[in-house]
């Protein structure tokens, strides 16, 4: 999204590629499978997850031997664990990873349209339909129950200042949610790098700041390095982030995979902006009495702006 790739022709997690017409399914990430079978696993099962996601992808691309050695369990424990996460073998658990990277890489010139210049108005409508349901209902199958609530819980935490930002395009992201959060509750902004004007933002940050960082294929230099220094100064980071997973997720407290496909070759914020709204409204029953009486005061503030 912050380098602005697309869907059409990404190969999928699982091999093939990925296509937004219908009857076709979206790509599962080695990422995502492993969230779905995270609660069964066994301790040493769990050990190798750790090292996976901490040094994500690159740690999967190691020997089963090397995996082995970073996580300190056995290979034969390895070979068990892509088994558990649905693979056949090492080969193809590997091969899926190599995919996400190749997905990861993707731009507009490199993906295909959904249509082609004959095509009809009816048929990119049509297309973008079934896109845009897609990427919905898969999001929302695959959202992490536990890292939503946690995420409710830190935005809506009294004690806490929420700082959202992002890179070039997934920022937009980041002001649609704290227009939002600042009517609920105070002490939120959001942050708009200037040239040379951090200094005074990255001095304040601290234990007392949540960071809601929006980061995108292809990911953006600043951005993850601006969430990396908020985490080193001790703040907690929330990362919506595409199935393939940002550099931030390696140290987020809390991470939401969104999907991002669209029938153009430009990446799609319909995902994302619905699950920024379901988080919203999360945050709204959380904090109940009190963003209801704030938002009355703010209405009252700034005046009738409606026409009649």
């Amino acid at each position: 999204m912050d380098g602005r790739p697309g869907v059409r022709g990404e190969p999928s997690a699982a091999g093939g590629d990925v296509d937004g017409g219908a009857g076709q399914e979206l790509g599962t990430t080695v990422a995502e499978r492993l969230r779905r079978v995270q609660g069964s696993l066994s301790p040493a099962e769990l050990k190798i997850a750790r090292a996976l996601m901490a040094h994500y992808p690159a740690a999967g691309l190691e020997s089963t031997s090397g995996l082995a050695g970073r996580a300190g369990v056995s290979p034969p424990t390895v070979v068990r664990f892509v088994a558990r996460l649905g693979f056949e073998g090492y080969r193809q658990f590997q091969q899926s990873l190599r995919d996400e990277v190749q997905a990861r890489r993707a731009s507009p010139l490199t993906l295909r349209p959904v249509v082609s210049e004959s095509s009809p108005t009816s048929e990119l409508v049509e297309a973008a339909e079934e896109v845009g349901r897609g990427a919905l209902h898969h999001t929302f199958a695959a959202l992490p129950e536990q890292e939503f609530d946690r995420a409710v819980e830190l935005i809506c935490d009294p004690a806490k200042r929420i700082v959202s930002f992002g890179g070039r395009f997934s920022r937009l992201l980041a002001e649609y949610l704290d227009l939002h959060l600042r009517l609920l509750r105070p002490g939120t902004q959001v942050h708009t790098p200037a040239p040379g004007g951090d200094g005074g933002f990255r001095v304040d940050l601290g234990r007392r700041e949540v960071c809601v960082v929006f980061d995108f294929r292809r990911y953006q230099r600043d951005t993850v390095e601006l969430a990396r220094y908020a985490h080193e100064r001790g703040a907690q980071i929330v990362l919506f982030t595409d199935p393939w997973l940002s550099p931030v997720a390696e140290f987020a407290e809390v991470v939401l995979p969104v999907r991002v496909e669209a029938p153009s070759p430009f990446d799609s914020v319909v995902a994302p902006v619905a699950v920024v709204e379901t988080l919203v409204a999360a945050a709204h029953v959380r904090l109940g009495a009190a963003a209801e009486e704030r938002m009355r005061a703010a209405e009252e503030a700034s005046g009738d702006r409606t026409m009649e």
